[in-house]
């Protein structure tokens, strides 16, 4: 009897480079690769969307346009080449309006794509029908998602086989249009059985001539048991990667899983291991520059507690490195729990698992429930659709006095179709206002990008990209080379304590005059008003100054908002410590500031 042939997709340029690099690998380094992987045979890839649409605009000043187009070259007319979609944030971390939901169908149309896959992370089927729709109109195949993930320990409400019948119903009851069906496991939390009763429950409400396919990651250590699993219930499809960008915290390895089913009636894609071999060689050379996160090659214990995306986790991590809170990781690991079970069991995927991190680094930095992060806040008030069970009252209420919104009910397309700037005439007018082309990719980019997008097209965006040597960045003083920068180029104010006392050190290049002064201490909480001499307002935290607030000779309250920081993709209020006047600002918008550093003075 002939082996069950096995849809294998290659996830190595996308999932993979997102998983271990953070979706930051220069498309000239790997396009050999892509040569090779076609040479053995691999025909099915998923090769752009999600956050690697982001990120060749934020830190590679690539055009993910040009990259699919290119990619399409490669690679012949036949291959099946699929993006990551997320409903009606499509490639956006915010909800897009219609307008901007049939724009992104239209140009992953234009650019090659064959299909896309396309998920809610908080299952709320609302938010697919219109996206299914946009997609299916302009010819794409249109793979339907259930988000996977197991609950923290102790923790019960959703995410059981019930709940994803339920949401597997609801889909077909619908009627949204699908060409397939994923289910999806960002976090790699779910365990074999759940994934085998799962898929065995699919099959049956849908029929043999569905195809039925499995996603997940290697990051909790369960990823080829719960593959097994999901072929032994009958999926038809399962998602690799190559080393070295497989394993850990991404798709375990083609070569990995062949071997897993030798001996079963599964064919996986007709590979053959000899051609694989090669092809893997070839990648292996053309990343060899490459910094490895060590966290993007380990199974973590922990992350069943957490849970955290094997494609969010080094995304977030390298932010970490490049705001000096690394440390801070595991707090903010353990923290997640709460956020969770507190939000309303939202699958931990993009953008929700980005909504769950940023409000565990809040409660981790500033104190539990201090701040709210503005995404969690939105989320859990009902912004972006229905979370799978209420999420907690007092979180709610914290959220919408935070972030003065009320909760809603409200389609929240029809709440993104009354945002003027989430229309393609703002992004237009924004461009022809900053001397831009406007062609259709451009208008997309800066709507889905915002201002780093305009940045981009500017061509004033920093280069940031780790690799152990310099010949990439040579020209670029943003770009970041290994995991240690190094403090020969490190020039500019800083925060330094000795012997427990702060000091503002200014460094310089060469044989410039170096001024050290001793840092006062902000006021203290008590204070009302500005002390003798005048009191600075420090950064709460590392990052970038998004916004200031405030002008010389304003006057404050204490309490009130001066500045807003924008780190690990999280917008901070920055509190006047003080009543007074401002009497300096210190910093300029986009400026990279340390923690503690003075953004402003008030006197």
């Amino acid at each position: 009897m002939a082996k069950k042939y096995i849809d294998v997709m290659d996830t190595t340029f996308r999932d993979g480079f997102q998983s271990v690099f953070g979706g930051r690998v220069l498309m000239d380094d790997f396009f050999p690769a892509v040569e090779a992987a076609k040479d053995a045979g691999i025909t099915h890839f998923e090769f752009g969307g999600g956050a690697r649409f982001q990120s060749l605009f934020f830190y590679l000043q690539e055009n993910a346009f040009e990259m699919m187009d290119r990619f399409r070259e490669i690679v012949g007319p036949d291959a099946n080449l699929q993006t990551l979609a997320r409903g009606i944030n499509t490639v956006m971390l915010d909800t897009g309006s219609r307008e901007l939901v049939e724009m992104h169908a239209k140009m992953f149309a234009k650019h090659g794509v064959t299909t896309i896959r396309n998920f809610d992370a908080l299952n709320d089927v609302q938010n697919l029908e219109y996206s299914a729709e946009c997609i299916k109109k302009y010819g794409l195949n249109h793979e339907v998602v259930v988000t996977l993930m197991d609950l923290p320990p102790g923790c019960e409400g959703a995410h059981d086989v019930p709940f994803y019948e339920k949401t597997l119903r609801q889909i077909l009851d619908s009627g949204v249009p699908h060409d397939s069906i994923c289910f999806k496991d960002a976090s790699g939390t779910s365990s074999p059985q759940k994934v085998f009763d799962t898929i065995k429950m699919a099959r049956k409400l849908v029929g043999e001539d569905t195809h039925i396919r499995l996603h997940t990651h290697e990051t909790a250590g369960v990823s080829v048991a719960c593959y097994l699993a999901a072929l032994d219930a009958g999926a038809d499809g399962i998602d690799l990667a190559a080393d070295p960008v497989s394993g850990g915290t991404s798709q375990p390895d083609i070569l990995t899983m062949m071997h897993a089913v030798k001996g079963m009636n599964y064919d996986l894609g007709g590979l053959e291991i000899e051609k694989v071999l090669k092809y893997q060689e070839v990648l292996k050379h053309q990343l060899k520059d490459y910094f490895m996160p060590p966290e993007a090659t380990q199974v973590s214990p922990l992350i069943p507690f957490s849970p955290m995306p094997g494609g969010a986790l080094t995304a977030n991590t390298q932010m970490m490195r490049d705001n000096g809170t690394l440390d801070k990781f595991p707090e903010v690991i353990k923290a997640m729990r709460e956020v969770v079970e507190r939000g309303g069991y939202g699958t931990s995927v993009t953008p929700v698992s980005q909504f769950y991190w940023q409000q565990a680094y809040a409660n981790v930095m500033f104190g539990p429930w201090k701040q709210i992060a503005p995404g969690y806040g939105k989320m859990v008030l009902g912004y972006f659709g229905k979370t799978p069970v209420e999420p907690d009252s007092e979180i709610v209420s914290l959220a919408a006095e935070k972030l003065k919104l009320e909760p809603t009910t409200e389609n929240p397309l029809d709440i993104a179709d009354r945002d003027e700037k989430k229309t393609m005439s703002y992004w237009e007018n924004r461009l022809k206002d900053e001397n831009i082309e406007t062609t259709e990719e451009n208008i997309f980019i800066a709507a889905a990008c915002d201002e780093k997008g305009i940045a981009f097209l500017k061509g004033d965006g920093p280069l940031s990209v780790r690799k152990s040597n310099d010949s990439t960045c040579e020209n670029d003083k943003e770009c970041n080379l290994g995991e240690n920068k190094g403090m020969s180029n490190a020039t500019g104010n800083y925060t330094v304590v000795v012997d427990g006392q702060k000091f503002n050190v200014t460094v310089a290049e060469g044989n410039a005059d170096i001024q050290v002064t001793p840092v006062a201490d902000a006021a203290p909480a008590a204070a009302s008003s500005a002390p003798a001499g005048g009191a600075e307002i420090p950064a709460t935290v590392a990052g970038n100054l998004w916004k200031m607030n405030v002008k010389v000779g304003d006057k404050v309250e204490k309490g009130d908002v001066v500045a807003i920081l924008e780190a690990m993709k999280m917008e901070i209020d920055v509190e006047a410590p003080c009543s007074g006047t401002v009497s300096a600002i210190l910093v300029n918008p986009s400026d990279a500031v340390e923690e503690g550093q003075a953004l402003a003075t008030i006197s």
